[in-house]
């Protein structure tokens, strides 16, 4: 595994920088991504910014009917799978359906989250937690053969702003006391930023994550 420090990319993009403005310059066409969330929210916008540059964008989805009408627009461009972030047997299905296929995957969007929500637990683990770390890390290391015989692959772990809400509670990261909700959210955030103050590559998959703030969609 190699390890760099991270660095100012010194593109021409910047934070007012139009989705469009960076994908008529790139040419996806013929590869193909797994974008959890991409029918919803920023995920709707992921999934439309990927199409246009031409990729195949796979939706693992817990509400498969609701992700494909909502994704209809996009056609045979996208394609929906039952997939539940909070469980671990479906991922696995999801990953090996995926595998058996033999397609190679060049990019892989951890995009989906719960946030702020009651206190609900995934076996010993709070429902933020499992759901935007655990269940996201699960199935990037299901998927990792088809990331790995893609030859140059990403993977793209979308973090937040709210990862200042918390750090990691290593003496109690379960929450099995005192649990508050934003915290919560936030130590799910840190959680999935590990690659924040680097880029990791391992067998060429380079593994990097993206901290979203205020995102316009299309307008």
């Amino acid at each position: 595994m190699t390890l760099t420090r991270q660095s100012p990319l010194g593109t021409r993009f910047g934070h007012y920088t139009r989705v469009a403005d960076i994908i008529d310059s790139t040419n996806l066409s013929g590869k193909t991504a797994v974008l959890t969330g991409g029918y919803s929210g920023l995920g709707i916008e992921i999934t439309h910014a990927l199409v246009t540059g031409g990729a195949h964008v796979v939706v693992p989805a817990r509400r498969p009917d609701i992700a494909r009408t909502t994704l209809a627009e996009f056609g045979d461009a996208v394609s929906v799978s039952y997939a539940d972030l909070a469980d671990i047997d479906s991922l696995r299905q999801f990953a090996e359906q995926f595998i058996a296929s033999g397609r190679p995957l060049e990019m892989m969007i951890n995009n989906a989250a719960t946030m702020a929500c009651p206190l609900n637990r995934i076996g010993r683990w709070d429902s933020q937690f499992a759901i935007n770390r655990l269940g996201h890390f699960a199935l990037t290391n299901y998927l990792f053969p088809a990331l790995a015989s893609a030859g140059a692959s990403r993977v793209v772990s979308v973090s937040s702003s709210g990862h200042h809400f918390s750090p990691m509670r290593w003496e109690d990261v379960p929450f099995e006391s005192g649990y508050d909700k934003w915290l919560a959210y936030g130590q799910s955030k840190t959680a999935r930023t590990p690659c924040s103050p680097s880029t990791s590559t391992l067998w060429g998959v380079l593994m990097e994550s993206a901290r979203s703030r205020y995102i316009r969609g299309r307008s």
